[in-house]
């Protein structure tokens, strides 16, 4: 249940302002349909954070605990800083959806978390606990919960929350994580 609730919680800050948050924008703007994108953006996740977590596990049976702890701290220390760069959005196409809008949102999606800090958070996640399922189902989650309400409330949510002070708290639980697995894991 950890692995679940650290994945959640971990991701879901990673993803505020993050470039997948700016394409769930911009999908939601561009076609006004919310359930094509919302099951887009799940396929994709599911997709995405299977094949990050599964390289996660396999990272953790090729080098041992005490390097492992180290990599793990550095890397939410560099996901801290990382966090407070803020993302710019994907380029807009003009053109009308090919496969439609669901096949147009799971594939702009996985190929745009490919090398995100929500993968890179998921190997992480995925090697500290060793449980692919767990960190899948709370990766997914916080994708989810990060992204829905985007879908739905697009720019008017945008606009009411400042960024940069979501951006400095998701930093500093980054940050907080990074010097616990180091002092305590």
């Amino acid at each position: 249940m950890e692995a679940l609730l650290v994945s959640l919680g971990v991701v879901a800050l990673a993803e505020i302002g993050d470039k997948t948050q700016l394409l769930a924008l911009l999908l939601a703007t561009r076609f006004h349909k919310p359930v094509p994108i919302v099951l887009g953006i799940l396929v994709a996740t599911l997709a995405n954070h299977a094949f990050a977590s599964a390289v996660g596990n396999w990272i953790v049976s090729v080098i041992g605990a005490g390097v492992l702890r180290w990599i793990l701290g550095l890397s939410f220390l560099a996901m801290a800083a990382w966090t407070l760069v803020p993302d710019s959005p994907p380029e807009e196409s003009t053109a009308a959806p090919r496969f439609g809008v669901f096949v147009t949102t799971a594939v702009a999606f996985f190929l745009v978390e490919m090398g995100d800090k929500t993968q890179i958070a998921t190997v992480a996640l995925a090697a500290q606990f060793h449980s692919i399922v767990w960190v899948v189902l709370g990766t997914t989650i916080g994708m989810m919960v990060a992204n829905v309400p985007v879908v739905y409330l697009g720019d008017a949510l945008i606009q009411r929350v400042p960024l940069q002070w979501v951006r400095i708290v998701a930093a500093l639980a980054f940050a907080i994580l990074g010097v616990y697995v180091l002092a305590f894991a």
